[in-house]
């Protein structure tokens, strides 16, 4: 191993991951990444294993886990808890699952609007302004509703 790597500054450890610097101290405030320990009279250094652990980091925000579920996963990230990162993903995958569901709905509504402008042509009103206008426009599931109705059922 390159021994450059396991003595970098924040700054070359911040590139090594891919971030920037104030990702890396954003990271350490959230609980998210250590800060390591200052020898006196030197510099914080950083390894590869805390550029793992942002590339980890960042590679879960890529599949939609907010900062608080990463922190959730890292805990178990040593790979002795599938059933939990398991439940986890579940859980994550369903969340995936309403917003295409409603990402589905709102093409619905806007690819109707959108071709009742085109068959208007000419009136004085727009379909598709009249019903921003008048709030006639069907409103998707959001997450806090979702979640909302089910804390209430339960």
């Amino acid at each position: 191993m390159n021994p450059d790597l396991e003595r970098m500054t924040i700054g070359a450890f911040a590139a090594a991951a891919g971030v920037n610097v104030e990702t890396v101290r954003y990271y350490q405030r959230e609980g998210l990444l250590s800060e390591p320990s200052k020898p006196s009279g030197s510099i914080r250094r950083y390894g590869m294993p805390d550029v793992e652990r942002v590339r980890f980091i960042k590679s879960a925000q890529r599949l939609g886990f907010s900062l608080d579920e990463v922190k959730g996963l890292l805990a178990l990230d040593d790979g002795t808890h599938c059933r939990e990162a398991r439940e986890l993903g579940q859980q994550k995958l369903e969340n995936v699952r309403e917003k295409l569901a409603d990402l589905r709905r709102i093409e619905s509504v806007l690819a109707h609007l959108v071709m009742d402008c085109e068959n208007t042509r000419g009136t004085v009103s727009c379909p598709l302004i009249a019903a921003l206008q008048h709030h006639s426009v069907a409103r998707p599931n959001t997450p806090t509703a979702t979640n909302r109705t089910r804390n209430n059922a339960a």
